[in-house]
């Protein structure tokens, strides 16, 4: 683009503004991100307001677009960098406001897996949509797990693995949250290549997630249900 036709964010209208954002988190552009983000907030907007209108509505469209194939893990892992840039921003404002989570997660991959792009991917696509993660990185043993869980405020276990042989340690976490009776206090959503639905259901998780997207999509609606059963 010629300096003629560069944009100036700030000449934007809040509406104007708001859609630039979608596309520029689309095209990883961190830097305007950030600036689009401060001026929101020079403008008023409630940091809460910013997050989901702007970077929230901008990484579902990411999300859609990666699950159907038009975008992959370079572009989306950018978007998702991007995103952090704006989260960095209104992160401290948030826990100020005390905005509404949608819900916390627990994620890292299993014992003897030292794969993390794919559960990378997640974690940044689930605070993208509004969720705060605790991300226990690789080669975690059960302890860690519940531990973790034990002693934090969480809704969702997140587990992944992207080896045939570190997949059956899932089923060890599972079976240790039966033994402890504290399985059905949580989601326990599961994921990584090797994977698939029958695997998930013969292990014992809630859901296998075949990538980010949808394992944002699926987070979503257990959340929704949860709000509902306890609304009911």
């Amino acid at each position: 683009m010629s300096d003629e036709q560069d944009i100036i964010l700030s000449e934007l209208s809040d509406e104007e503004l708001t859609l630039q954002m979608h596309d520029d988190l689309y095209d990883g552009m961190k830097e305007e991100i950030e600036e689009s983000v401060n001026i929101l907030l020079s403008r008023g907007w409630m940091p809460y307001d910013v997050l989901t209108k702007a970077l929230v509505e901008g990484m579902r469209i990411v999300g859609i677009d990666f699950r159907d194939g038009i975008l992959f893990v370079p572009e989306v892992l950018l978007a998702a960098n991007a995103m952090k840039g704006g989260m960095a921003i209104l992160k401290p404002l948030l826990a100020e406001t005390g905005a509404p989570r949608l819900g916390n997660m627990v994620i890292g991959t299993v014992k003897g897996d030292i794969h993390d792009i794919g559960k990378n991917l997640v974690t940044m696509m689930m605070e993208g949509a509004g969720f705060e993660v605790k991300d226990l990185g690789i080669n975690n043993p059960v302890e860690n797990y519940l531990d973790e869980l034990e002693n934090g405020e969480y809704d969702i276990l997140g587990m992944s693995a992207l080896l045939t042989t570190t997949m059956p340690y899932m089923k060890v976490v599972i079976d240790t949250m039966v033994e402890k009776g504290m399985r059905e206090d949580y989601v326990v959503l599961v994921g990584g290549a090797p994977l698939n639905e029958e695997f998930g259901k013969a292990i014992g998780a809630d859901a296998y997630c075949r990538d980010a997207a949808v394992a944002v999509e699926t987070a979503k609606e257990y959340m929704a249900k949860k709000h509902n059963q306890l609304g009911a």
